[in-house]
């Protein structure tokens, strides 16, 4: 073979290795440094949540503990998995061995589970804090909520272990020739982890806060009509808690519908399908979203944020700064709610 073919190949000093399909070399710098933009964002933005909600005494909450998580799953998603994926499709080639092509997808499907899971969580909470406002303290304490965070991770562990477990004992079962790390789910597998994973949640999560929309509109209408100063609050109200809840649910169909596209086609789902690459990373920026989501419109993130990057961080007794108030509508609604309970 000439040096040409030779240098075309994964690993050249193989007869059986695959062929490496380069991409030119402008493009492969461009494409490098988006990977690397995204990645680096999705780890700063997470960081970020983490250390605000670990370092200040004022955020250890049951809400926060699950916002916690959530960015605690996708910052790894960025720092492990983005820069595998990345380097897996930028080279056309699997360099990284036969135990890291049984662990990668496994850490990937487990890290995206636990944070669709978290984000469930989040959105039971979100309900139960406005829908049931009386008992909520009572109902979810820290302990509690940290133990649903343990379950969550637990569980998305033991599932995606079933729905891998082919991929994990045999990793290089369809595989071609080396240099390749073929992941196929079944049709049957991967319908079972569309409703798992994606219709399942979603239903909750739409349902969950289209209950929480109506019964915060309709305390704040009660309390536009008992005092008519709290009548332009209430309208800002109403439009921010439509605004929050259609970039909820529409960031996470964007973002995971796509990659369940060879289920509902009735195919496989395979990492060797041509489109395969742009499907699981329109879900990986799922992780890149959520702290924009969930957290950065928070008044707490952004003090906690100016804090961090004042170094006032640093200082003595930092922890114990006060980055957090109450909202204003939150505690009307909240009393509104009180209200009519007592009413009723």
């Amino acid at each position: 073979m000439d040096s040409s073919g030779v240098s075309l190949l994964c690993f050249p000093n193989l007869n059986s290795s695959c062929r490496r399909l380069p991409a030119p070399q402008s493009d492969s710098a461009l494409l490098y440094t988006l990977l690397a933009f995204v990645s680096l964002l999705t780890v700063t933005l997470n960081l970020l949540v983490i250390i605000s909600i670990s370092h200040f005494r004022q955020l250890h909450t049951p809400t926060n503990s699950l916002l916690l998580s959530l960015a605690v799953s996708d910052l790894l998603v960025g720092l492990l998995v983005m820069p595998i994926e990345g380097l897996r499709y930028m080279e056309t080639c699997w360099l990284l061995g036969r135990l890291m092509c049984a662990l990668t997808p496994y850490v990937s499907y487990c890290l995206l589970s636990a944070s669709v899971g978290n984000m469930v969580l989040i959105s039971i909470d979100r309900y139960l804090s406005i829908c049931d406002a009386m008992l909520y303290s009572s109902k979810i304490t820290l302990p509690r909520a940290q133990a649903s965070v343990c379950l969550c991770w637990a569980c998305s562990v033991l599932y995606n272990g079933c729905i891998l477990m082919g991929h994990l004992g045999r990793p290089d079962r369809f595989q071609s020739c080396h240099g390749e790390c073929v992941v196929v789910i079944s049709h049957i597998a991967g319908i079972v982890d569309l409703f798992v994973t994606f219709v399942g949640p979603c239903t909750v999560m739409v349902v969950l806060y289209i209950r929480v929309f109506v019964v915060a509109i309709s305390q704040v209408r009660v309390i536009r009509s008992q005092a008519v100063a709290a009548g332009p609050t209430a309208k800002i109200s109403e439009m921010k808690a439509a605004r929050t809840l259609g970039i909820v649910i529409a960031v996470f169909l964007m973002c995971f519908c796509p990659y369940y596209y060879p289920s509902l086609a009735g195919e496989d789902t395979s990492n060797l399908l041509s489109y395969f690459a742009v499907l699981s990373w329109i879900m990986l920026l799922n992780s890149c979203l959520n702290p924009l989501i969930y957290t950065l419109f928070y008044p707490w993130f952004r003090k906690a944020i100016k804090v961090i990057f004042t170094l006032r961080i640093l200082q003595p007794h930092s922890r114990d700064f006060k980055v957090s108030v109450f909202s204003l509508v939150t505690v009307l609604i909240k009393h509104a709610v009180c209200i009519t309970c007592m009413c009723v």
